[in-house]
């Protein structure tokens, strides 16, 4: 404990990680992820494949980041964030570059690969792991819950930009374009930006075996909760423009409502402290996990006018956000910090998996059924499933582990804890 405290970052090494990891998330996530349901239409079109086929590719990618993220965890637990957050936005570069030059599907597919590896190297999961690790306590929340605002600005930023370079671009030299930005602002941002001593590994006293935890039923209806809650949540952003679309909005105006989305998940961050405050574990996750079912509902039934569709789709965006916090503490909410890493792990597995098939099932599944309406209708039934599941994904006496829960946990009375 001694040698990680020491090497802990001073006030001025913590803020500039933050404010790096802050700057690559907004860059990371809006060219890598926000960007393609934006071009996603101008790739069918100039192209001549079908909308699934060039979704699949996406969800390919994210495929790959939820398998890459088991090694590259093993490689932030020894090396620290610099090297893999380096090489990884190296890899995105290049990966944009192959999508971009791409004339046959089996060259689109294969930057898209290579996309999904540079993701498990540069998004949320190793910034959790360079904060949780650099930080600690009440600045460790503080910091991750800025790297997430930051990252729910993704949208909002890029998915209107994309939409102004592909007009006058095309969708290929706007690959290329977004390619130089992450050049120009991630790869030195995380080469210089993280140079800080990285801590071992903190040592706690174990008072359960994960092993035990991973096995009890809460754990595994809390995996599959957040598992099905995960296909609606992200299985409505691709197919958000084209839905728009068919409602009569413009390209552009659709673009517009996927990026205030991404200021509604600011909002819905913002507001989680106050929502912890006034709320167990229990009743949180299944009024969050309802909530975005609801709002996947509204997407599928209201037809407009467009601004009614673009305040549903904020409000989407909300829920959305919060539903990223609360996937980021459901294990310590519930068994406190003590293995977080193991048991965080086992949960982040599935639920990525689901979050990456999902866009391209709700493109199929929009053939099958006759439209995206039909298709959110189906994803809002499940999201609603997941928040009844959840509320049996509480144990019944949770008590801390370690150092105890992060945010508002239940504590050992059954009362919500303090937010922090």
């Amino acid at each position: 404990m001694l040698g990680a405290e020491a090497t802990r970052p001073g006030v001025i090494g913590g803020r500039r990680v933050l404010l790096v990891l802050c700057l690559t998330q907004i860059t990371g996530w809006g060219v890598l992820v926000y960007g393609f349901p934006v071009l996603t239409p101008s790739v069918v079109a100039g192209t001549g494949w079908s909308t699934p086929v060039v979704v699949g590719a996406f969800s390919v990618s994210q495929l790959l980041a939820a398998v890459g993220g088991v090694p590259v965890g093993r490689l932030l637990d020894r090396h620290g964030p610099r090297l893999v957050m380096t090489v990884g936005s190296l890899l995105a570069v290049a990966s944009l570059a192959v999508v971009a030059s791409a004339r046959a599907l089996p060259w689109f597919y294969a930057g898209w690969v290579l996309a999904g590896v540079a993701m498990a190297g540069v998004l949320y999961q190793p910034a959790f792991a360079a904060l949780t690790r650099w930080h600690d306590g009440e600045r460790r929340v503080a910091a991750l819950t800025a790297v997430t605002l930051a990252g729910g600005l993704a949208s909002t930023v890029f998915a209107p930009l994309t939409d102004v370079l592909e007009s006058h671009l095309g969708w290929r030299a706007t690959y290329l374009v977004l390619a130089g930005v992450l050049a120009v602002l991630t790869v030195p941002a995380h080469l210089f930006g993280l140079r800080l001593p990285w801590p071992e590994a903190p040592v706690t006293a174990e008072t359960r075996r994960p092993t035990a935890i991973a096995r009890s039923r809460p754990f595994a209806l809390l995996v599959v909760a957040l598992s099905l809650a995960a296909l609606g949540v992200y299985g409505v952003i691709v197919p958000l423009v084209p839905l728009f679309a068919e409602r009569g909005l413009s390209t552009t105006a659709a673009a517009w409502a996927l990026g205030l989305g991404g200021a509604g998940q600011v909002v819905g961050r913002l507001a989680y402290g106050r929502l912890a405050a006034r709320t167990d574990v229990r009743t949180r996750t299944a009024f969050v996990l309802l909530g975005a079912a609801g709002t996947t509902l509204l997407l599928g039934l209201v037809p407009g006018p467009a601004a009614l569709l673009i305040a549903v789709a904020v409000l989407a965006g909300a829920f959305r956000g919060i539903f990223t916090l609360v996937h980021a503490t459901a294990v310590t909410d519930r068994w406190g910090t003590a293995h977080y890493g193991r048991l965080s792990a086992l949960v982040h597995a599935p639920f990525a998996v689901t979050a990456a098939i999902a866009p391209w099932a709700a493109s199929a599944l929009a053939g099958a059924l006759g439209g995206y309406p039909a298709v959110f209708t189906v994803l809002a039934a499940l999201g609603g499933l997941a928040a009844v599941v959840s509320l049996k994904s509480v144990p019944p006496k949770p008590g801390p582990l370690g150092s105890g829960p992060i945010g508002s946990g239940p504590s050992e009375s059954g009362r919500p804890g303090r937010a922090t």
